[in-house]
């Protein structure tokens, strides 16, 4: 196709827009698929005078091979680097000047660019981001420079072990599966990956039907998409007519390993501990019920471990449960920081309290007070624009239809305590993984 029939057949094919719905709680929410297959999403507010405004690549970390580990977010640190419009300096002083903020962030299954400004600044916001997004130029010098600033933030992340611990708990349940990496990747993969690498690994997996533009505060829908038309116009984004690119599939279901045990020797003032093992999918209709568990067992100051490992007995200063949930595969785990002498205790209470829920299940109080902390959860999570249009963009990823929030409430009422104690039965009383950090040799301590 020539660039005169490609202008003519982008010309001819129609962006498709509807409604999704109106939230009493928020605003109108809407919904455009460009020819490409770029799709925008917003979320009108008008009470608020802020706009966040995000750029949402449907790519993580465990969509690279094992030599390209790393490569989404040392691409994240590059596409604010500068482009032929723009210098890095540019970028970021153009939203500052106008108060605004600029960031973004890796995860193992989507990239988030984002940028929160005024209401009346948004045009600039979307200029500023579509072509930080579309048209880095990665510089060779600016591959080095980030390079040295990621190889930083590894080490530095390794300094850190109550968040160390948890991927070492990733990779012993999840072995050699991309959902076991680091998303940082590690020096290793890092030192050796190519600025011809990078680039290659961009232009294939930035594409328009791959991403997904979110934007939420004081706005007007029709506004945005042709400020997004307008900034994307002849960019490697826009493209000749393609469909959105579907949901990540949820099969095969990802197995993980039980029974595994990884005690990492460091010389640290606290011991480090994640006690877990499978959890359920994203889209399994039991996450309500999940969500209910989690903060009954603990998911705050109220919850079975946290009363009876900190509050009663002093044992540890942090202790909580958590779940992760992918298109494929999740884990539910307990994690615990305390003197590295308290481990064996803290670890035996944590046992035998799954063991209990387990076993017994929870009460109707305890059902009622975690319905209420998951609604409360939500709702308050939709205070500032920013989560909101986090939302809209997840929403679109990861579930294909956002709830509204009278939805989601109406799901979270309508779990019972039947359902929630089948759940701990599963989650509770499988087999467990175990993952350490602290000043531990072989034979130290008993951790099976």
């Amino acid at each position: 196709m020539t660039a005169r029939e490609r202008a003519g057949a982008q010309a001819s094919a129609r962006a498709v827009t509807r409604t999704l719905t109106t939230d009493p709680l928020g605003g109108t929410i809407r919904r455009t698929v460009l020819p490409s297959g770029l799709r925008i999403l917003t979320e009108a507010v008008p009470a608020m005078r802020s706009v966040s405004f995000g750029v949402w690549v449907s790519i993580g970390s465990r969509d690279e091979t094992p030599a390209q580990s790393g490569g989404s977010h040392f691409l994240e640190h590059l596409l604010f680097k500068g482009t032929e419009k723009r210098s890095a300096l540019d970028i970021s002083a153009q939203i500052e000047a106008v108060g605004g903020e600029t960031n973004a962030f890796t995860t193992k299954e989507y990239t988030c660019y984002y940028a929160r400004v005024l209401d009346a600044d948004l045009p600039l916001a979307i200029d500023v981001m579509c072509d930080a997004i579309a048209n880095s130029v990665l510089d060779p010098a600016d591959v080095e420079t980030e390079r040295g600033v990621i190889l930083e933030e590894i080490a530095m992340h390794e300094d850190e072990p109550g968040d160390e611990v948890h991927d070492i708990f990733a990779a012993a349940v999840y072995g050699k599966h991309p959902l076991g990496r680091l998303i940082s990747g590690t020096e290793e993969t890092i030192s050796p990956m190519t600025r011809r690498q990078i680039e290659s690994f961009y232009r294939r997996n930035y594409v328009a039907p791959s991403i997904v533009i979110a934007a939420a505060g004081n706005l007007d829908h029709n506004t945005v998409v042709r400020k997004v038309r307008a900034a994307l116009a002849g960019t490697p984004l826009d493209t000749p007519a393609a469909a959105p690119r579907g949901r990540r599939p949820a099969t095969p279901a990802v197995r993980l390993r039980s029974g595994q045990v990884r005690v990492s020797n460091k010389d640290s003032e606290q011991a480090h501990v994640v006690l877990g093992g499978a959890g359920i999918a994203r889209l399994d209709q039991r996450r309500f019920a999940l969500s209910v568990l989690n903060n009954v067992l603990g998911g705050g100051m109220s919850s079975r471990l946290f009363q009876e490992i900190r509050e009663q007995r002093g044992l540890a200063y942090s202790v909580y449960s958590y779940a992760s949930q992918f298109a494929d595969s999740g884990l539910f785990a307990v994690y615990a920081g305390c003197a590295p002498g308290k481990v064996e205790e803290v670890l035996d209470l944590t046992r035998r309290s799954l063991a209990a829920v387990a076993r017994d299940g929870v009460t109707a109080a305890e059902i009622a007070r975690g319905k209420g902390m998951a609604k409360g959860s939500y709702v308050l999570g939709l205070e500032d624009t920013g989560s909101r249009m986090s939302r809209l963009a997840k929403g679109e990823f990861l579930y294909d239809d956002p709830l509204t929030v009278d939805e989601l409430l109406a799901k979270v009422d309508a779990v019972t305590i039947d359902e929630v104690n089948a759940l701990a039965a599963e989650l509770c009383g499988q087999e467990m993984s175990l993952a350490v950090i602290g000043p531990f040799e072989d034979g130290d301590v008993r951790f099976s």
